[in-house]
């Protein structure tokens, strides 16, 4: 009895490793709103890493994380670091491409809880006198964080993050414009 709960039990296992082998390493989430401010206005807050606590969705997991700036004020070159507690981790954010009311480009850099890297990107497109704000992230996902987004639908969880930080970036630009 006790071997073939055994076998069944490997089965199992065999089975969740060729499921998560057949799962694309690709991972793509993309998020938009629509904000009633020109486009300038909302690139400001997402070129400037100064200004992302007032919207990020990540700033108010843990007020007490460390958070550094390097390089230019805003723009192409500008890097944020950071080190907090389990849910927001440590890293660094490197601003790679800026053109200004149009589009900017992260590299983000985990350190902790795992190490890895991937891309953030924000497009800005006018709708007359509102901007229509996309946020997308990419990554390449090795077999251990294509198993992980399986068990937690990590685009969902993902995916819920960016929706509250593109809710909170359409507060902030809504109310200073």
């Amino acid at each position: 009895m006790l071997k073939k709960i055994l076998l069944v039990l490997v089965a199992l296992f065999l089975v969740f490793v060729v499921i998560v082998a057949l799962q694309p390493s690709d991972f793509h989430v993309e998020r938009s709103v629509t904000v009633d401010a020109p486009a300038s206005k909302v690139f400001g807050e997402v070129n400037d890493f100064h200004k992302w606590e007032a919207w990020s969705p990540w700033a108010k997991l843990d007020p007490d994380a460390k958070v550094t700036f390097d390089g230019p004020q805003a723009g192409e070159g500008s890097v944020m670091t950071w080190a907090g507690n389990s849910e927001v981790g440590a890293g660094k954010m490197t601003l790679v491409e800026s053109k200004p009311g149009k589009l900017v480009k992260i590299k983000v850099d985990f350190t902790e809880p795992f190490e890895g890297t991937s891309g953030a990107q924000f497009d800005f497109n006018p709708e007359a006198d509102k901007t229509n704000v996309t946020w997308s992230m990419n990554d390449d996902h090795n077999f251990l964080e294509k198993a992980m987004c399986l068990i937690m639908n990590g685009e969902k969880m993902v995916g819920e993050q960016m929706e509250q930080g593109l809710t909170k970036l359409k507060q902030v630009s809504e109310s200073q414009s």
